[in-house]
Parts: C-alpha cells; sequence; structure tokens
C-alpha cells in the first residue's frame, strides 16, 4: 500500500472514531427541550374571565380565579369619581375549587367606600356557600412604582378580614428590573403572587429571558399561562421553595 493510501486511511479512521464518540456522547443525553403548548388539562387552577364559556377542564378545579369587576377613575369635566364597574360571572355556588375574588384595577385611589363594596361582594359568596380564599388585585404596577404600589397594598390588607388572603398578579419585568427592597415588603403584605407570561390573548414573545430573575423571588408565587399560549418551564422553577405551580387563563376557541 502506497503511502498516500495509507495517510487516507488513518484519515478515515480518524474520522469515524469522532462520529463514535459524538454517538456515545449523546446517548442518555435529553433531545434539546422546545417550547409546549398550554394544554388546560395538564392544570388544575384558572383565571375565569368575562366572555368566557365553561369548559370540561374546570371540573378538575382546585383554584377558581373569578372576575367580578373593574375599579376605575371615571373623569368628568373637572370631577372625577373612582368606582366599581361589576364583571364576570355572577354570585354562584362552585361545584369545586377554592374560590378567589379577582378585581381589574387601573386606579389605586381606591376610597373606603370601594373597599366597602369589595368586601360585601367576599362575604356574599362566602355565604352562598363557597370555600373564599380572598380577593386578588390585577394591577399593571410599573417595575418603576413597586414601592408606591406595596404602600396601597399594605392599606388594602389593613381593611381585609383576616380570614381573607391578599392576591396579587404581577409582570414579569419585576423580577428582573424591580427594587429589590420593594419587592421584599411584598411578602410581608400579600400571600401570593401570579407572575403573568402573556399580554393580552398571546403569550410574551420573549418571556424566556425573564425566567431567571424568578429566583430572586422569596415570597409564593404561581406562574400565569394562557391557553394554548406558549411555555418551557426553566430547569430550576421546581426546585424554588417558594413555586406554587400554574394559573391557566381559559379562553375561547377561535371558531367557538
Amino acid at each position: 500500500m502506497g503511502e498516500v493510501a495509507q495517510i487516507l486511511l488513518v484519515i478515515m479512521f480518524r474520522l469515524r472514531l469522532m462520529l463514535v464518540t459524538a454517538l456515545l456522547l449523546t446517548i442518555g443525553q435529553p433531545w434539546p427541550a422546545y417550547p409546549g403548548v398550554v394544554k388546560a388539562e395538564d392544570h388544575s387552577s384558572f383565571w375565569i374571565w368575562g366572555g368566557v364559556r365553561p369548559q370540561p377542564v374546570l371540573a378538575r378545579a382546585e383554584n377558581l380565579y373569578i372576575l367580578q369587576g373593574q375599579v376605575v377613575e371615571v373623569r368628568k369635566r373637572n370631577q372625577s369619581k373612582v368606582m366599581v364597574i361589576p364583571q364576570g360571572m355572577p354570585v354562584a355556588k362552585v361545584k369545586r375549587g377554592r374560590t378567589w375574588l379577582v378585581y381589574r384595577a387601573t386606579t389605586l385611589r381606591w376610597t373606603p367606600e370601594i373597599m366597602q363594596t369589595l368586601l360585601s361582594r367576599l362575604q356574599h359568596w362566602q355565604l352562598s356557600g363557597n370555600d373564599v380564599a380572598g380577593l386578588q388585585i390585577d394591577f399593571d404596577a410599573r417595575t418603576k412604582h413597586l414601592r408606591e404600589y406595596a404602600d396601597f397594598l399594605r392599606q388594602v390588607r389593613a381593611a381585609l378580614p383576616a380570614n381573607f388572603q391578599l392576591g396579587i398578579t404581577g409582570l414579569l419585568d419585576w423580577t428582573s428590573n424591580g427594587d429589590a427592597e420593594a419587592i421584599d415588603q411584598l411578602k410581608e403584605i400579600v400571600d401570593e403572587i401570579i407572575i403573568q407570561t402573556y399580554q393580552g390573548k398571546q403569550t410574551i414573545a420573549n418571556y424566556n429571558s425573564y425566567l431567571p430573575a424568578l429566583a430572586r423571588l422569596t415570597i409564593p408565587f404561581k406562574i400565569g399561562l394562557i391557553q394554548n399560549g406558549e411555555w418551557q418551564a426553566p430547569t430550576n422553577l421546581v426546585s424554588s421553595p417558594w413555586f406554587r405551580g400554574y394559573v391557566i387563563f381559559l379562553q375561547n376557541k377561535k371558531n367557538a
């Protein structure tokens, strides 16, 4: 065999060795994880918003977050008034699941009358035979205003009877760019935060870039997902002692 042929054989042998080595290294290794579609059937906690039709998954519900209205500030000429606009389903005896009453807020200028309206609603649901966990406030507090939001929530907590919990929704940006001290204040006030990974009816495009910062949270938190949206959990999420699972925002089928 000539010298050139021997060199070619050596090269071919080394190439085969490299391929075999690469194959052996991949054995037992997981395939790359791709984002999955959020299926409500895989979960047991749900938001029920206004206009959303009942779904079979509610038969397995453990926690229900039910919209009851909006707290808004109405301006007329030189005057303004903060009021509650009722929304969502009426008071009813739910078949199963612990119930949170949700109020969407666009203002934090709440009056004692506003709080009394919300308290009356909580008690009404309770007297109807429901296991009412408490009140959830859905307010998109800007990250730079978390201290002011904490002050507001402290007042709500003081007005809320001890048998009702206080929960809030939170933005993904809070954990990445929020004031750490302000976030720490929240754990002394609220019982849980649900971090929303969607906006409108779509998953936030770059949601996964915010997820590593969830490790900063030292307060019970859940992750809010949109039904049929996208989700790929970070590997360290389930190891967090503060993680309490997922809440799915139900939505109607597009052809319904």
